[in-house]
C-alpha cells in the first residue's frame, strides 16, 4: 500500500514539474517575442524619421552627373521619345482605373531619363492606352526614385506596351542612372497618383506600444499562471502526503 502512494507521489510531482515547464516554455517564448517586435517598431520609426527629414532636406539638381540621392528634386530638360513610352498598369485613383504613362526623355547631354508622367485614365479594357505626348525641347521638374527590387511579380512583367512594374531593362537604350523621375511640373505632366510610400512615425510607435502592451500582458499571465501551477503542485504534494500510512497529523 504505501509503495502505490508513494508511487502515486511521485508520479504527481513529474506530472507538476512538466506542466511548469510547459507552462513556461508556452509563454517565455511570447514575451520575448512582443518584447522584440516591439524594440523592432520603435527602431523603424527611427528610420522613418531619418528619411522624412532626409525628403525634407533632398537637394534640387539640374541634369546631375552624379546618381541622385532617392527623393531629390530634378530639373531636366531635353526632349520626350513618344515612340518608348510604356505604361504602369493597374493605377487606381479615386475609384478610377488606369496606367501610368513612361515615357523617356533625351537631355541636352544626350542622356536619357525615365519620367513617369502620371495617372491616365484607361477603363479596364486591355487595349493598348492612347496618351499626347509633348514634342519639341521641354523643361521638367520632379521628385527622384531610385530604381530598388520593385513589387513582387506573379507573371510576365510584360503585356504588349504595359508594364506591371518599372524595370529599366525593358528598353533597349541606357539610362542615365538606375531610376527615374516622378513628373510634378512641366509639359507632359498629367494627375499625379505617386507619393512616397512611408508609414508616418506616429504609427511605427503606436505599434511598439501595443507590442509592448502584449509582452507585459503575456508576462503576467506567465506569472499568475506559474505561481498557480506550483501552489497546486504543493497542494498535492501536502495531500499525497497525508495519505501516506502515518501521514496524518493527532493531536
Amino acid at each position: 500500500m504505501g509503495d502505490s502512494v508513494g508511487d502515486t507521489s511521485r508520479q504527481h510531482a513529474r506530472r507538476g514539474r512538466w506542466r511548469q515547464r510547459l507552462w513556461w516554455a508556452l509563454w517565455g517564448p511570447l514575451v520575448l517575442l512582443g518584447l522584440w517586435l516591439g524594440a523592432w517598431q520603435w527602431e523603424r520609426a527611427g528610420e522613418k524619421r531619418d528619411y522624412l527629414a532626409a525628403l525634407e532636406s533632398a537637394p534640387h539638381l539640374e541634369a546631375p552627373r552624379e546618381v541622385p540621392p532617392d527623393g531629390s528634386r530634378l530639373t531636366l530638360s531635353g526632349e520626350y521619345l513618344p515612340e518608348l513610352t510604356l505604361f504602369l498598369d493597374n493605377r487606381v485613383l479615386e475609384g478610377r482605373h488606369g496606367v501610368a504613362p513612361l515615357t523617356p526623355l533625351r537631355t541636352d547631354d544626350g542622356r536619357l531619363w525615365l519620367v513617369q508622367r502620371g495617372f491616365l485614365a484607361s477603363g479596364a479594357g486591355r487595349e493598348t492606352p492612347e496618351v499626347a505626348t509633348p514634342e519639341g525641347s521641354v523643361t521638367l521638374e520632379g521628385r527622384w526614385q531610385s530604381a530598388g527590387s520593385g513589387t513582387p511579380l506573379f507573371g510576365p512583367n510584360r503585356e504588349g506596351q504595359r508594364l506591371q512594374r518599372i524595370e529599366l531593362t525593358v528598353w533597349e537604350e541606357a539610362f542615365a542612372h538606375q531610376g527615374w523621375l516622378h513628373l510634378e511640373a512641366g509639359p507632359g505632366h498629367l494627375t499625379p497618383w505617386w507619393s512616397p510610400s512611408v508609414m508616418p512615425p506616429s504609427r511605427h510607435l503606436g505599434y511598439a506600444v501595443q507590442w509592448w502592451g502584449l509582452a507585459l500582458a503575456a508576462l503576467a499571465m506567465m506569472l499568475i499562471g506559474g505561481r498557480r501551477l506550483a501552489q497546486d503542485a504543493r497542494h498535492r504534494e501536502v495531500q499525497d502526503a497525508l495519505s501516506k500510512p502515518g501521514g496524518e497529523s493527532h493531536e
